[in-house]
């Protein structure tokens, strides 16, 4: 267990060194203001239909915040600073984050010991984290405390991918998998984000395609999924 968490440590540090001086995951590089985009109006319209709008007055925690740039969109879509809380595994990245966003409360945890009480949080999402864990026991304890720190009338939002062949350091995951995770929810599947190989070849000629080829689903690589525990008021 500690063993994944060290090569976790040691391969978002590679990751950082690798593309410190690419484009590649800025907003300035067509494919990923493309993928961001349709991400975030995908995550609006699943806030939407699940009535979790507006936002001030929810709390909300994002497991693996990194840098803080899903915290800070979160923020433009009305979420209020001082309900809205993130963690992550790296030091130095929770240092990056309380630089740029200094009026947030975020902490540097492991994710199967998250600092916060039961039934704490409206909201708990997780963006790509899971598949960069391959400890099966670590994800496990992760979606536990998960539901742990979430109120019984909560929703937990899943966004990660299914396929990513090209990489050793991660491992897809699929809805089977999603499912025995978060034992006695339920959950909206939905496909989302065009693949990254395709996007960036296409994206600086012709957003269009893009468009076209992500609502087609059949080439999108990522799920977003809304979770909700069952309580008991739930079962007939």
């Amino acid at each position: 267990m500690s063993h994944d968490l060290d090569r976790l440590r040691a391969e978002y540090l590679c990751r950082e060194q690798r593309f410190a001086r690419q484009d590649t995951y800025t907003l300035f590089n067509p494919a990923n203001l493309f993928i961001v985009q349709q991400r975030q109006r995908a995550v609006l319209a699943l806030l939407r239909r699940e009535s979790f709008y507006p936002l001030v007055r929810h709390r909300i925690l994002e497991v693996g915040c990194g840098a803080g740039n899903v915290l800070r969109e979160l923020l433009s879509f009305g979420a209020a600073p001082q309900y809205l809380y993130g963690v992550d595994l790296l030091d130095w990245r929770v240092a990056e984050a309380k630089a740029l966003s200094p009026h947030l409360p975020l902490a540097c945890a492991d994710g199967q010991n998250l600092p916060y009480s039961d039934d704490w949080f409206d909201l708990v999402l997780q963006y790509t984290v899971f598949t960069s864990i391959l400890d099966d026991s670590v994800k496990r304890n992760i979606a536990q405390e998960m539901l742990r720190v979430l109120k019984p009338n909560g929703l937990i939002l899943w966004y990660d991918y299914w396929l990513n062949p090209t990489n050793p350091h991660a491992k897809g995951i699929r809805p089977p998998e999603i499912r025995a995770l978060f034992p006695g929810s339920r959950f909206a599947f939905h496909r989302v984000t065009l693949a990254p190989p395709i996007t960036r070849w296409l994206a600086p000629s012709s957003w269009l395609a893009c468009y076209v080829l992500e609502r087609l689903r059949i080439f999108n690589t990522h799920y977003l999924v809304a979770i909700r525990p069952i309580g008991e008021d739930d079962y007939p």
